[in-house]
């Protein structure tokens, strides 16, 4: 099972960098050491204690600055399971963002339709099928899917070159843009090819890794507005 784990900003995800797609039917984890993130894939019997099974297993670094309920992608038939979930996170101070798409559907849907209903907390994403986001994000299918796998993901941005065909019509050739990958071991043979870094008292400077950046839009909205909420209001929670 993957762990989550990833120093001061994280969900935690496989040794590819990317989120396995387990069977369970909550998921939990930490985004920039206090805001605590749970993804739901079925919203089925006992989902009020699984969710606070999942929450009790987190640890939050600093006070909680709120919770991102993620029922993208989420299904489920159990309406007391509804209930007992909206009064749950009905009952808490802290604040909270739900994100949503067109295929939250069934007891998932209906969840994040009573949460909102009761002002419990703000919708974020795409329209369901009977519920419009608080917060629109549009993002195409495929690349959802992609971020929901893996919120870091950086995708290449698509180059669309149009032609005019001899008959008139117009054709579009589509193709993903080259990125170039240079790593640390090949800058550093470059060094040596020119004539530098052959002295051997020359001080080795590594670069700093870079913090990961969350990419997946509407978790990254959502996570934004969490933040920015609790600077406006540092004594909630």
């Amino acid at each position: 099972m993957t762990r989550w784990l990833l120093s001061s900003l994280t969900l935690i995800f496989a040794a590819q960098g990317s989120l396995r797609a387990e069977l369970m039917p909550v998921k939990s984890g930490v985004l920039e050491s206090n805001v605590a993130y749970l993804r739901v894939n079925d919203a089925g019997k006992d989902l009020a204690t699984q969710i606070q099974s999942a929450e009790s297993a987190l640890t939050i670094s600093n006070q909680i600055a709120g919770t991102i309920l993620d029922l993208r992608f989420a299904t489920g038939a159990d309406a007391d399971a509804v209930k007992a979930t909206a009064d749950l996170f009905a009952a808490k101070k802290s604040p909270l963002a739900i994100l949503v798409n067109g295929e939250t559907r069934g007891a998932a849907e209906q969840l994040a339709t009573d949460l909102h209903a009761s002002r419990a907390g703000l919708i974020f994403g795409s329209a369901t099928a009977s519920l419009q986001p608080d917060i629109a994000v549009t993002v195409s299918t495929v690349d959802e899917k992609q971020f929901f796998q893996n919120p870091y993901l950086v995708i290449a941005p698509k180059l669309v070159n149009s032609f005019t065909n001899s008959d008139g019509t117009v054709s579009n050739n589509n193709f993903t843009a080259m990125i170039d990958h240079t790593s640390e071991a090949d800058l550093v043979r470059q060094k040596i090819k020119d004539g530098e870094g052959d002295d051997e008292d020359m001080p080795v400077v590594r670069p700093v890794p870079a913090k990961p950046v969350i990419r997946d839009p509407a978790l990254a909205r959502a996570l934004d507005f969490l933040k920015a909420l609790a600077l406006l209001e540092p004594k909630r929670g």
